[in-house]
């Protein structure tokens, strides 16, 4: 049997005449279920309890007209989809685009002519099944897009964090290091989402990637050798052009790992981009290559602020960390030599929000406690 047929479909028909109705009811009761009122707001009442999948429609009622009862339905986003036929004496033109402008998809004038009428109800409705059946086909894509898009978004973050989590275990800087340094770029990003210099490039989906990476800055130190990594006191002349390699062991890492996936992925790129120019400086004096300026990448700008301000204020075995305060106006003299002034006036006035987040993620004693062990331990 016809799967159509099977189940029949449910019409709603509005007309003020009793007569009509009862003509209209017997050509389409043999292979529809009818319902059927004079009224335009019944019309709507009996749809708002139960929608049917067409509506047959007058145009001249004496309570709404069949334009209103067409205009309210396919206003309201439960309704608008349910197909609507202007069945009417009316036969001029203007009464004809006026009943289609409301959103009616046919417009059938008296005296009826059964087997198009017919014909018309059947092909809408078909219509209005196949529509139907795409609007929950594309629903069932974007939950599937969704629900992927969040498992390879987890997938990057954990990446991330296990690629952090390994750097930190070398590293005698706590993980709220990298915590903090996260929070302080998305500050920056999103207070600088206003300036004509960076409107284009920090919108909320790169914003996103930088909190994201931030906390591989330093990865390139897992090749650092320990004797450098852990000394406790300065570097000599030798020991700090070792450690100065720390960016390109980090962007060879990365550049390894797109080799091997095939892809190039926009976290990744983002992420080398913070790894290997995080250390250059506004002036050029920077490592590893001396960019300058906006040569820099913009989200190495953001991390070298972020980073030397996490650098003066964190408690290490070997110092004690400065005051925000002071660290502040470090950061504020380096403006147009060591920063990015733009990005140095967006961290002024960050102040409170930055001094907030080294509190919210302030090392512990055990923690610092814990690292000093651990180096008197291998030394």
């Amino acid at each position: 049997m016809d799967l159509f047929l099977a189940i029949k479909p449910t019409l709603l028909i509005v007309d003020d005449t009793p007569a009509n109705l009862t003509l209209l009811a017997s050509l389409l009761q043999p292979t529809y279920t009818v319902k059927a009122t004079t009224r335009g707001q019944k019309a709507l009442d009996i749809v708002a309890d139960q929608a049917p999948d067409l509506v047959l429609l007058d145009i001249e009622m004496p309570d709404l007209s069949g334009y209103e009862v067409c205009r309210r339905l396919k206003a309201n986003p439960r309704t608008q989809a349910i197909p609507i036929i202007f069945l009417t004496s009316k036969t001029d033109a203007g009464s004809e685009e006026a009943g289609l402008a409301t959103g009616a998809v046919d417009y059938i004038t008296r005296p009826i002519n059964p087997a198009i009428l017919l014909s018309r109800v059947k092909a809408h409705l078909a219509d209005a099944t196949s529509a139907a059946s795409l609007r929950i086909a594309n629903q069932y894509l974007e939950v599937a897009v969704a629900a992927r898009t969040s498992e390879l978004t987890n997938l990057q973050e954990m990446t991330v964090l296990a690629l952090a989590s390994l750097a930190e275990t070398r590293d005698t800087e706590t993980g709220n290091h990298l915590r903090r340094t996260q929070h302080y770029m998305r500050a920056l990003g999103q207070h600088l989402q206003t300036h004509p210099r960076y409107a284009d490039h920090l919108d909320e989906g790169m914003i996103s990637l930088l909190f994201k990476c931030a906390p591989l800055h330093d990865i390139g130190k897992v090749g650092i050798p320990d004797r450098i990594l852990l000394k406790n006191g300065r570097y000599t002349p030798e020991e700090f052009e070792i450690m100065k390699t720390h960016p390109t062991l980090g962007r060879d890492a990365i550049v390894r790992a797109q080799e091997l996936s095939g892809q190039r992925m926009n976290f990744l790129e983002v992420a080398k981009e913070i790894v290997y120019s995080h250390h250059e400086k506004w002036d050029g004096s920077g490592y590893p290559q001396g960019l300058a300026g906006e040569a820099i990448p913009l989200a190495a700008r953001l991390m070298a602020v972020a980073d030397v301000y996490d650098a003066l204020i964190s408690h290490r075995i070997y110092k004690s960390g400065m005051t925000h305060a002071r660290a502040m106006q470090l950061i504020a003299d380096g403006r147009g030599t060591h920063f990015d002034p733009d990005v140095v006036d967006a961290f002024v006035a960050l102040g409170p929000t930055f001094e907030a987040i080294s509190v919210r993620f302030a090392d512990t004693d055990l923690e610092i406690w814990q690292k000093a062990e651990y180096l008197s331990y291998i030394l």
